[in-house]
């Protein structure tokens, strides 16, 4: 697979040839579904809290004598089955983060970006830099590549001025090529890649 180099001016300055051992077949959409929800259940909060029997206010004194009485034998009013009582096995704060294969996170990042590659999504740019610290250098590059709606840029190293340029456009992400996920890739509609970020990225997941 072969896709077009341009500069920031969108005229094409080379070409970068992929491995198709790499960026070809079949798409594996369940490897990205995986990474997703990986990514998304590590974010999740976790505070809920329900009250148990312990944690309940009230009085543990026995309401009332255990027999003689005709009524239901009862310790304490916090029980569960009252109501007001504690909650048995409710919710409690706790990490819903969980770890995947590294094959799995690696072959669902190669899936995310094969999908967008055969879409037609994937702009690869011989470099992200802006002339000065402004957004509207930054959208000007960006426009003139063809960029349109939400975007992920992604560079193997970072350059400062564009990175402070981008931060305030709208939809669009800026990540370093070692930190890119199957998610930041999935959820955009087009994919801007430096060569050398691409270059870095072809290395880690062929490896």
């Amino acid at each position: 697979m072969t896709i077009d180099v341009v500069n920031a001016e969108n005229k094409k300055v080379g070409s970068v040839t992929l491995s198709d051992e790499v960026f070809g077949g079949r798409v594996k959409t369940d490897l990205i579904h995986e990474s997703v929800v990986r990514l998304n259940a590590a974010e999740r909060r976790g505070t809920h809290a329900t009250k148990t029997r312990s944690m309940v206010s009230g009085s543990g004194k026995k309401p009332w004598r255990q027999k003689g009485t005709g009524r239901a034998r009862v310790g304490e009013i916090r029980n569960p089955l009252w109501r007001g009582g504690g909650t048995v096995f409710g919710p409690q704060p706790r990490s819903y983060e969980y770890q995947l294969p590294k094959k799995v996170e690696k072959g669902a990042l190669r899936a995310a970006l094969m999908e967008k590659l055969q879409s037609g999504s994937v702009i690869i740019v011989d470099a992200l830099t802006a002339s000065e610290v402004k957004t509207k250098a930054a959208a000007g590059v960006l426009k003139a590549i063809g960029v349109t709606g939400k975007a992920l840029l992604i560079d193997a190293r970072l350059d400062e001025n564009f990175a402070i340029a981008v931060r305030n456009l709208a939809r669009v992400t800026l990540v370093q090529s070692n930190l890119v996920t199957a998610r930041d890739v999935a959820n955009t509609r087009q994919v801007v890649v430096t060569t050398a970020a691409m270059e870095k990225l072809e290395a880690a997941l062929t490896a």
